[in-house]
């Protein structure tokens, strides 16, 4: 009979009852180890260099440095490490940053012990977990539209720039050197992105939005 495999977890959390609680958890599990606790970012990367966990539980909102970030670094320098978001938000925003900077799973505080247990061994073996709410936020935040103007390319920005400049198609060309069809073509191109129905429109949109400083 194979020796049962013993994960190693490592616990970020700023909330000291909520790490005891997980200590409780964890450690009375059998396959589960406790190696670590961290009360922020800086800290739970420091304890990931140090201790080598197999996976870590973390909180997304602490201080000092928070949960996305230290995801993001610990990824990118322990490789090996998991990182399952345990978090009391479920904002689309936040899972999106949260699954992007490296977590293989979120999950929601009020998740069941069995869940929670299941989603530790899942990371070990590099499976994603997503609570129920966290993938109903990532698919809401893939359907909802981009920002105003965040399709327009450089140039078409240049071209609305000049346009609050209320510069014509004709001074527009000479002062970013392209011929005049060309800019007519970037200013059908921003009225079409914008949904702006004549120039001006465009412009009253690109100052109400303050499109041009992004």
């Amino acid at each position: 009979m194979s020796e049962q495999r013993i994960i190693r977890v490592l616990i970020a959390d700023d909330h000291r009852m909520v790490r005891k609680g997980l200590a409780i958890l964890i450690e009375g599990t059998d396959d589960l180890a406790l190696v670590g606790e961290a009360s922020n970012g800086r800290e739970a990367v420091r304890l990931c260099t140090e201790l080598r966990p197999d996976v870590v539980l973390m909180d997304l909102i602490m201080p000092e440095m928070d949960g996305v970030e230290a995801i993001r670094i610990i990824h990118q320098t322990c490789a090996h490490v998991q990182v399952v978001a345990l978090t009391s938000y479920k904002d689309d925003t936040l899972v999106q940053s949260a699954l992007q900077a490296g977590a293989v799973g979120y999950l929601l505080k009020d998740a069941s012990v069995d869940d929670l247990i299941a989603a530790i061994r899942a990371a070990h073996d590099g499976k994603p977990t997503l609570s129920l709410e966290a993938m109903q936020a990532l698919l809401q935040g893939k359907t909802q539209p981009p920002p105003l103007g965040d399709d327009l390319t450089a140039r078409e920005r240049e071209v609305l720039a000049a346009l609050v400049e209320g510069l014509t198609n004709r001074q527009i060309a000479i002062q970013l050197g392209i011929s005049p069809y060309t800019v007519n073509a970037h200013v059908s191109s921003i009225l079409s992105k914008l949904n702006a129905s004549s120039r001006t429109e465009a412009v009253a949109l690109a100052l109400q939005h303050n499109l041009l400083s992004k």
